[in-house]
This record gives C-alpha cells, sequence and structure tokens, in this order.
C-alpha cells in the first residue's frame, strides 16, 4: 500500500484536536508548520477565543489504492502538561463497535474505541502512557487497522522516523 498526505483529513484533525474535537469543517485554521522531523509535524495554531498558541505532532496518510481510507494522526499535551494524549481521525464508513487497532512493528499493542463522529471523519483517543510512548520512540512502523466490515481489518501504515525527536520537540 502506498501512502500520500492528505491536506482535508490534517485540517480536520488540527481543527479536532485543537478544539476538542467540536470544530465543523468550515470554522477550521490550517495553523502553521513549525517543524519537521522525519514524518512527522509539529502544527501550532491560536484556537478562536484563544490567546494561547496550541500545538500538535501530527502525520497523516490516505491509501492510493483506498483514496477514501485515510488517517491523521495527532498528537498533543494536555492544557496543564500533566498528560499526551493520541488522536486517530478516520473517514466515515468505518466500522465504529470494532474499535481501531494499534499494532507497532507487527506487534498488537491494543486496540482504541472511536468517540466520536463529525462530517468528515470520527476520531479515537488515548492517553499516552509511557510504555506506548517509549514503544512508539523506538519503533520504525505503526499500522492502524480499521474495519470495514467485522471480518475485514484494513492496515494502514504511519511511519514512525522522527516520532521521538518530534514528540520531544512539542511544545
Amino acid at each position: 500500500m502506498t501512502i500520500r498526505p492528505g491536506n482535508t483529513i490534517a485540517k480536520l484533525a488540527l481543527a479536532c484536536a485543537l478544539a476538542g474535537g467540536g470544530v465543523p469543517a468550515a470554522a477550521q485554521q490550517n495553523g502553521t508548520v513549525k517543524s519537521t522531523h522525519g514524518s512527522w509535524s509539529i502544527i501550532c495554531d491560536t484556537p478562536p477565543g484563544s490567546s494561547v498558541e496550541q500545538c500538535i505532532m501530527m502525520q497523516n496518510v490516505v491509501a492510493e489504492d483506498r483514496a477514501d481510507l485515510g488517517l491523521s494522526v495527532v498528537i498533543l499535551r494536555t492544557a496543564d502538561r500533566k498528560a499526551e494524549i493520541m488522536r486517530v481521525l478516520a473517514p466515515l464508513g468505518v466500522l465504529l463497535p470494532t474499535g481501531l487497532g494499534l499494532y507497532i512493528d507487527k506487534k498488537d499493542n491494543g486496540r482504541a474505541y472511536f468517540k466520536q463522529c463529525f462530517a468528515d471523519g470520527c476520531y479515537a483517543e488515548v492517553i499516552l502512557e509511557k510504555p506506548l510512548i517509549d514503544t512508539l520512540r523506538t519503533g520504525t512502523e505503526a499500522t492502524f487497522i480499521v474495519f470495514a466490515t467485522p471480518e475485514e481489518g484494513i492496515g494502514i501504515p504511519v511511519d514512525l522516523a522522527g516520532f521521538g525527536e518530534a514528540f520531544d520537540a512539542l511544545p
């Protein structure tokens, strides 16, 4: 499967990440890429009503052979700086009850369940704990599994090159 960047997904993911998921696509702001670390970008924006710039690290991928299947993976720090959250935005049409599987270097790392859907997609969210952060830092490829049917899991690869540097650069 070949992957390519997806700008529409990136814009929606940025809006959802900075606003907690409640911003409609029409109200999105593009944000500014502050730095790039391998396959990851640090993107910052000042959300409407806020005087403080917020930043995320993000990578988005779209399967060229399935243009309707793409993901945005967003990592952000909570406002109190006490936790990191990973949000994954998937397109509409995925099977929600089965959730989102995560494999890192072909090893099962569990499943996250979808929290909410909007006009442009659905997102799953997990609080990142140290063991998973360490696995992401040392891994080479994450594969997120979405389901079109209960029997059909579709793996979408996400390159982990630069993950550690981007994570360390995240304000």
